[in-house]
């Protein structure tokens, strides 16, 4: 397990899913946690769970002025800021043909301007502290085309080329940047996938080890990454997937077609 012992994490989306499983894999090894996510009771409920080594901020990392209050109430609660999860996003399903525009960009304020957001006021304060380490929440829809999710898939593309800018800017500062990209991981977000057989079978036949992933696996690789055991480590987009993007992204279009639609 990597040493987070007095390490202070911001956790964007960190009330549920692989957010949460990060804090908890943070205050586990020792560190602090802030939670940030738009539903105040979630977050209350787990910081109730993790004990007195949590708190939580209210933030829609899609308003930029929220994201600027919530690093700020980070920073006074513990003292200042070593490292950051941004694991905040949103699903989207849709082709070019019959998802419109505004559906295509709402995709992109929470899952790339968001993480842009929320990186930058991390970054500013990280650098007051002399430096840091923030670990993106991507994708394997970032390498790998999924038919009839088409924003998602450019949202998350667009993640990883920003991990790789942030991560050459701001390497003079001492902060580092990098992402993971995890496969099919058992959240609430992705349970209409999980609950539907056949789609679930179409993610296992596309990995060599075949399960579906838990947010503790994803978890334990942001930890790494946070920590000082990745110290030369920065810019990396990591898969953490049973091996699914050595193959090819998975056609989920059969649920999709049930709740969106036709092209026309």
């Amino acid at each position: 397990m990597a040493d987070m012992k007095d390490r202070r994490v911001l956790i964007t989306g960190g009330g549920s899913g692989i957010g949460l499983g990060c804090a908890e894999a943070v205050v586990k090894a020792g560190g602090r946690v802030v939670l940030a996510g738009r539903r105040e009771d979630v977050l209350e409920q787990a910081c109730s769970e993790l004990g007195a080594a949590a708190a939580w901020a209210s933030c829609d990392v899609g308003d930029d002025a929220q994201v600027r209050a919530a690093v700020d109430r980070a920073v006074k609660i513990m003292g200042g800021l070593d490292g950051a999860v941004n694991a905040a996003g949103q699903g989207a399903a849709g082709t070019v043909i019959n998802s419109p525009v505004e559906d295509f960009e709402a995709t992109l304020k929470t899952n790339l301007s968001g993480v842009y957001s929320s990186l930058r006021w991390e970054a500013r304060a990280m650098k007051a502290c002399g430096g840091g380490s923030i670990v993106n929440v991507s994708s394997i829809a970032a390498v790998l085309t999924h038919p009839w999710m088409t924003a998602y898939c450019v949202s998350k593309a667009a993640v990883n080329m920003l991990t790789r800018c942030a991560a050459d800017d701001l390497g003079e500062h001492g902060v580092r940047v990098n992402a993971v990209m995890p496969g099919l991981v058992r959240t609430g977000l992705v349970e209409p996938i999980t609950a539907d057989e056949t789609s679930t079978e179409e993610y296992l036949q596309l990995m060599p080890l075949r399960r579906v992933g838990e947010p503790t696996d994803v978890a334990s690789l942001a930890t790494f990454l946070l920590s000082g055991e990745s110290s030369w480590i920065t810019g990396q987009t990591v898969s953490v997937d049973g091996g699914h993007s050595l193959r090819k992204g998975p056609d989920l279009s059969p649920l999709i077609r049930q709740v969106l639609p036709v092209e026309d």
